[in-house]
């Protein structure tokens, strides 16, 4: 019960994140692109071509990257319960009665699941691509939402879950945007705190989902590996 919570919240995490944007960001959020600094639209400023899903899924980690004691987790099967969001209006507005445990629309995508030491520690490693734009429209409507609402209620298939949200200093590593936040999630009088932490460089974002320490312990090998310019040539060549 306390991974599979973890679990469908962070599923709702993300189909929240397949919301389009219809306007302009009125959230406030101080997170800066290169092109918002000039003025000028992100698709105008870079226009790289959006990597295949293939490209992707051979920047993932690996077992062998993680080192010993990580097991591949077996993928779930998609569930589509009722959800409703309680408590945070802003959530509630980008469809909190979206489909849980999905990953995010956009067209190029690759995740990795994996466990630790036969415990309830896990960690997810999804990358996506698409334009400038939409990716950084869509990643910060939903943290902002998330870290706008200290605390918040979300029902989802009867299961009542509580969570709160607490927003965390962006990483230390490159990419043109970075944003973070801890989680922790209590139901049925058991709690698991999950550390979230999205970097967005180019047309390429990484979200890394998990236990705190191994998602501190990853995330800069996720990110090499993900921005590998050897591995550009590679699919350049192909």
């Amino acid at each position: 019960m306390r991974v599979r919570v973890a679990t469908t919240v962070l599923g709702i995490t993300a189909a929240l994140l397949a919301v389009p944007a219809c306007s302009t960001d009125t959230t406030g959020s101080k997170h800066q692109t290169p092109s918002s600094r000039t003025g000028k639209s992100a698709d105008a400023v870079q226009k790289p071509a959006a990597l295949s899903s293939a490209a992707l899924e051979s920047r993932l980690l690996d077992p062998r990257d993680l080192g010993s004691g990580y097991l591949p987790k077996p993928e779930r099967p998609a569930q589509h319960d009722d959800v409703t969001v309680i408590g945070c209006p802003a959530l509630s507005e980008l469809g909190g009665d979206a489909a849980t445990g999905g990953t995010l629309a956009f067209p190029h995508k690759a995740k990795a699941d994996f466990t630790y030491g036969g415990s309830f520690s896990e960690i997810s490693e999804e990358l996506y691509s698409d334009s400038v734009k939409k990716l950084s429209d869509g990643i910060h409507r939903i943290f902002d939402a998330m870290t706008g609402c200290p605390t918040y209620q979300v029902v989802a298939g009867g299961t009542p879950v509580d969570v709160t949200s607490q927003k965390l200093p962006a990483p230390h590593a490159s990419g043109d945007e970075q944003w973070s936040q801890l989680l922790t999630f209590i139901a049925g009088g058991r709690s698991t705190v999950v550390k979230q932490t999205a970097i967005r460089d180019g047309n390429l974002l990484l979200v890394i989902s998990g236990s705190p320490a191994l998602v501190d312990r990853h995330l800069d090998k996720a990110l090499d590996k993900a921005l590998d310019k050897a591995l550009d040539k590679a699919t350049a060549t192909s």
